[in-house]
C-alpha cells in the first residue's frame, strides 16, 4: 500500500502536519514541470528560485527520513503536465491513495480536483495549513454588500486574532488605522539598510533550466540569487527585517527613491507565498517589537495591515470571484505594453527606474508597482489581462491568488470598484510629492500640455475625461470633476490633442 503525496512548488512549508512522522508507505513527490514554467512568461530569477527552494525543500524531507521522488526539470521521461507526470509515478510505484495539499491558484485546484476524479483510488485534499482565514471565509464576512471594504475585513482579523490590542478588545493606541502617520517621502536618511540576504549559486540550475528549452525574460541575476532557499533563512531574514528596517517601514513604505530599491521594505513575500513562514509568526514578530517599544505602533500596524488584513483579504476576493474575475475590464481598455515594459527603455524616470528595477531584481516595492507602473498602465487605457500576465511573470512573489486581485482590482480597477474604492491614478504630482524620481527627468513634471510635458498629467485628466459617466457617481472623486469642470474649452483641447501626440507609448 501506498500513498503519494504531492507537493507544489509554493507549499515548501517542513512543519505541515504531513511530516510529523515518518510514514514508509508515503511516497512525496515534487516536479518541476513545463506546465508551471510556461503558463506565462516568467521572469529568470522567478524560475530559478522557486525551482532551487523546491531542490532544497526534497533534500529536507529526504534527510528527515521521508520517502521523496524528485523530478528535475531535464530528467527523461518528465511529461509536460502534473497529470502526465502522476500518471507514471503512480503506475511505476503502486500507488494506492493520492493526497494533495489545496492549491492556492484556481486553475490548479480545477486540474488536481478533475484528475484526483478519475482515479479509481481513494483521494484527498488537505489543508495547507499556512493561511488564517478559509477560502470562503470573506465571502461570508461580505455577504450581500456590493462592496468589499478592506478595512472592515482588517478590523474583523485583527478582533479574531486578537493582534494589536488593549485588554479590553480596543486597538491599541485608539485607533485601528495609522495610514495617515505612513506616507512619508523619504529624504535619503535614515540610510536603506545593507542587503541582509546571502546569496547563491545558482548558475548550474539555470544552465539545466535553459539546456531543457525553458523560455523567460530578465537576466538570471547580476550576482547570487538572494531569496531564500529554505525555512531557516527565511527566518534569519524576518528577524533582519525586524530589528533592521521595520522600525523606518511605517513612515517611509509608500516612499519612492532613485536612489534605493527596498528602502524598509520586508522583502518575505516570497518565503511568505511559497509557505516557509506563516504569517501568523511573521504578525507575532512584528507586534513583539512593537509592545517592546522598539518599534512605533505606526511602523507596526502598517506592517501587520499588509499581512493580517491585505494578504488575506485579497485571497478571499480572488476565490469568492474566479474564475470569471480574469477576464473583467470595466474600462474596456484594450491598447498592448509597449515594449519598454520588456527593456525599461523609456526617458519617464519613474517608469524607467521601476521597471528597469523590476526586470534586473524579478522585485519592486508596492508603490513602485500601483503608483508608477500600474498608475501609467491604467491612465493608457493598457489591456488588464496583459498587465496581468506581465505582473505574474514578472516578479518573484507573484501568484495568481495575490497578484491578480491586485492587479486587476487594486491597480486598473477591472472590476469595477468590487476592490477599491476608487481608481488609484495620479498625475506627476503625487509621484513628485513621494519620490525623487522627477528630478532629472527628460520630461517636466509642471507641464501638462508641451511638448516636454510629463505624459502622466495629461493622462490623468483626459482618463477622467474619457470615463465620467462610469465614475462620475463616486463620491470620493467629486472634487476631481470639479476641477475638470473648471478647464475651459481650450485648455481640454490641447489636453485631448497632448495625449493623441502620445499615440502608442512607444517613444515616450
Amino acid at each position: 500500500m501506498t500513498t503519494l503525496r504531492l507537493i507544489l512548488g509554493d507549499q515548501l512549508n517542513p512543519r505541515h502536519s504531513w511530516f510529523a512522522r515518518h510514514r514508509p508507505d508515503v511516497l512525496y513527490v515534487l516536479m518541476e514541470v513545463r506546465q508551471e514554467t510556461d503558463y506565462v512568461l516568467h521572469h529568470a530569477q522567478k524560475i530559478l528560485a522557486v525551482l532551487a527552494a523546491m531542490r532544497d525543500f526534497a533534500g529536507q524531507l529526504t534527510a528527515a527520513g521521508h520517502r521523496v521522488h524528485y523530478l528535475a526539470i531535464d530528467d527523461a521521461g518528465n511529461r509536460p503536465s502534473i497529470p502526465a507526470n502522476l500518471d507514471l509515478l503512480i503506475a511505476h510505484h503502486g500507488v494506492t491513495r493520492f493526497e494533495y495539499q489545496a492549491p492556492d491558484e484556481w486553475r490548479l485546484d480545477q486540474q488536481l480536483s478533475r484528475y484526483a476524479g478519475t482515479l479509481g483510488m481513494p483521494t484527498a485534499m488537505v489543508d495547507s495549513e499556512h493561511f488564517l482565514t478559509g477560502r470562503d471565509d470573506a465571502a461570508t464576512l461580505f455577504a450581500n454588500r456590493r462592496q468589499w471594504l478592506m478595512e472592515h475585513f482588517y478590523r474583523h482579523m485583527r478582533s479574531r486574532h486578537q493582534v494589536l490590542l488593549q485588554d479590553d478588545g480596543r486597538p491599541l493606541g485608539g485607533q485601528w488605522n495609522f495610514d495617515h502617520d505612513n506616507r512619508q517621502a523619504w529624504p535619503g536618511l535614515p540610510h536603506e539598510p545593507a542587503d541582509w540576504r546571502r546569496g547563491h549559486d545558482h548558475r548550474a540550475l539555470w544552465q539545466q533550466i535553459q539546456a531543457a528549452g525553458v523560455a523567460s525574460f530578465g537576466e538570471p541575476c547580476a550576482d547570487d540569487l538572494r531569496w531564500p532557499l529554505n525555512r531557516a533563512e527565511a527566518l534569519e531574514h524576518l528577524d533582519a527585517f525586524v530589528t533592521q528596517a521595520l522600525p523606518h517601514f511605517g513612515s517611509y513604505q509608500d516612499a519612492l527613491s532613485y536612489r534605493a530599491t527596498r528602502l524598509f521594505h520586508s522583502l518575505l513575500s516570497f518565503a511568505l507565498n511559497t509557505k516557509m513562514l506563516h504569517p501568523r509568526e511573521v504578525i507575532a514578530r512584528a507586534e513583539e517589537a512593537c509592545r517592546a517599544g522598539d518599534v512605533s505602533l505606526p511602523a507596526a500596524e502598517g506592517f501587520i495591515r499588509q499581512i493580517l488584513g491585505w494578504r488575506e483579504y485579497v485571497r478571499g476576493v480572488y476565490w469568492a470571484n474566479m474564475p470569471e474575475y480574469e477576464q473583467l475590464n470595466f474600462f474596456d481598455h484594450r491598447r498592448p505594453l509597449p515594449a519598454w515594459f520588456w527593456n525599461g527603455q523609456t526617458r519617464m524616470r519613474c517608469l524607467a527606474h521601476s521597471i528597469g528595477q523590476s526586470l534586473a531584481q524579478a522585485y519592486a516595492h508596492h508603490i513602485q508597482r500601483l503608483m508608477v507602473i500600474g498608475n501609467f498602465g491604467l491612465l493608457a487605457g493598457l489591456d488588464p489581462a496583459a498587465l496581468h500576465r506581465w505582473y505574474l511573470g514578472v516578479y518573484v512573489d507573484a501568484f495568481e491568488w495575490v497578484e491578480l486581485p491586485n492587479t486587476l482590482g487594486m491597480s486598473q480597477f477591472a472590476d469595477g470598484g468590487r476592490l477599491a474604492t476608487k481608481p488609484y491614478v495620479s498625475s506627476a504630482a503625487y509621484i513628485d510629492r513621494m519620490s525623487d524620481y522627477c528630478k532629472g527627468c527628460h520630461y517636466d513634471k509642471r507641464d501638462r500640455t508641451g511638448p516636454r510635458a510629463c505624459p502622466f498629467n495629461a493622462l490623468y485628466w483626459d482618463f477622467f475625461r474619457r470615463h465620467r459617466a462610469q465614475l462620475e457617481g463616486q463620491h470620493r472623486l467629486a472634487m476631481v470633476f470639479r476641477q475638470l469642470d473648471r478647464m475651459d474649452a481650450g485648455t481640454l483641447s490641447a489636453i485631448e490633442h497632448k495625449v493623441r501626440s502620445l499615440q502608442d507609448f512607444e517613444t515616450l
